[in-house]
Formats: C-alpha cells, structure tokens, sequence
C-alpha cells in the first residue's frame, strides 16, 4: 500500500481521538500495536452510535478475525488523531472496513490499515446476517 492512496477524501466517516501519554513507545512514538487499538475503537464508536450495537447485552456481537496495518509516518503523544473509516466489502455476516490514521486536519494518512468483523450470536459465537440497523449503517461508509 502506498501513502498516496490513502488521502483524507477517500474516507467516509472521520473519529477522533486523542493520543495517551502511554501510548508512546521507547522511541518517543506511537507504538505500531496502538494503531490497532484507535481502528478498534472507531470502528466499535461507529457502530454503537450510527448502527445501534449494543456492546454489553446485543444478542449480536463483532469479532476482528482479520487485520493489517502500513505505517507512513509517526504521530506521538499529544497528537490528536482522525481514524477515517470506510467499508471496503460487505458480505451477509462480516465486513472488511479500510482505516487510515490523520494528523487532525493533514490531508494525508500516517499509517492505514483493515480489518475483518464477523458478527456473531454472542450465546454460541456462530455466525449470523449483519442486523438491518447495522447493514444501514455500514451500507453508508461504501463507496458512493
């Protein structure tokens, strides 16, 4: 994956987060395994506030069976960050979302990366259709 594809008007929804002192590493910066941890949590932010997953009692849940990210430059504590998310593919039980990491407001991305959800019955952990609230909410971080 090249920077140059990962450009802030690829992406249809925009998280913000703050970096943690923690969060930096021995090398002063963001540690590469953080990265995961801002997809996670916009991906998860998403999902609770445009599609209505119910994280503590949802008979559906989402579980990460697949991830990657390409580091382009470094943030550091007290950067404040923008995860831009879209969804690369969606299927009748999972979805890939595309992620990339932003300086606030920096047209280009840091590092992006994907992932994999596979939404399960919590009770068995077996597969099931993505619930029509969240497909919604997905449908719109597609491509236009």
């Amino acid at each position: 994956m090249s920077e140059t594809e990962h450009r802030r008007g690829d992406y249809r929804h925009f998280q913000p987060i703050t970096t943690r002192w923690h969060d930096n590493d021995i090398y002063g910066h963001v540690n590469n395994v953080t990265y995961y941890s801002y997809f996670d949590s916009a991906v998860n932010a998403y999902l609770i506030t445009e599609g209505g997953l119910n994280i503590h009692e949802g008979e559906v849940v989402g579980f990460v069976v697949s991830s990657s990210c390409d580091y382009f430059a470094s943030i550091a504590f007290p950067d404040v960050i923008e995860v831009g998310l879209r969804v690369a593919r969606l299927g009748n039980s999972s979805v890939q979302y595309e992620l990339a990491i932003f300086r606030a407001g920096e047209p280009q991305a840091c590092a992006a990366g994907r992932f994999v959800h596979v939404f399960v019955e919590r009770s068995s952990s077996r597969p099931v259709a993505i619930p029509a609230t969240l497909r919604r909410a997905l449908e719109r971080l597609l491509p236009g």
